[in-house]
């Protein structure tokens, strides 16, 4: 049996072209923690109160879309250091932690969005069945994750104390 070659043709070309399909686009960039906001809060050297609220303001943005955040507020007295501010803070003495405030808490971004402006009130208790936590030297550690699974942190030194 004799095959055309009017079919051959037109059947290789079909198999060239639904092979060359475009290759999707790869997300090589990390998102952004933007401070620089006029009401950004907190911001390196800030000071925060047991017993109050404040509000997170953070713009974060990617260049497809974002993922989630996490917050992580944990003591600094030994003066260990991951901070990625340029400025730096005045820091009380080195002090051993009795009842330390910790807080980590994971939080979601809109599906699609590819920036988001923080709206989220974070209350500070004084303290737990143990006391009152320590005042001092804490740091305010911000990561955040676009969909891809690039992530990039931002580490801010705080102070926090009783009224």
């Amino acid at each position: 049996m004799k095959v055309s070659i009017s079919y051959i043709i037109p059947f290789l070309l079909l198999v060239l072209f639904n092979s060359c399909q475009k290759e999707e686009e790869i997300d090589r960039e990390k998102p952004a923690i933007d401070l620089s906001l006029p009401d950004a809060f907190p911001v390196n050297c800030d000071t925060l109160y047991f017993d109050e609220s404040f509000d997170l303001k953070v713009l974060f943005t990617d260049n497809t879309a974002l993922g989630s955040y996490s917050i992580d507020i944990h003591n600094n007295f030994d003066h260990h250091s991951h901070s990625t501010e340029v400025t730096e803070c005045s820091l009380n003495p080195v002090k051993d932690p009795i009842n330390p405030f910790t807080f980590i808490q994971d939080y979601t971004i809109p599906e699609g969005s590819s920036e988001y402006e923080t709206d989220l009130s974070i209350n500070i208790s004084s303290g737990d069945s143990d006391g009152l936590y320590d005042d001092g030297d804490y740091h305010f550690f911000i990561s955040l994750t676009d969909q891809e699974g690039w992530s990039v942190q931002k580490g801010l030194s705080i102070k926090i104390f009783h009224r």
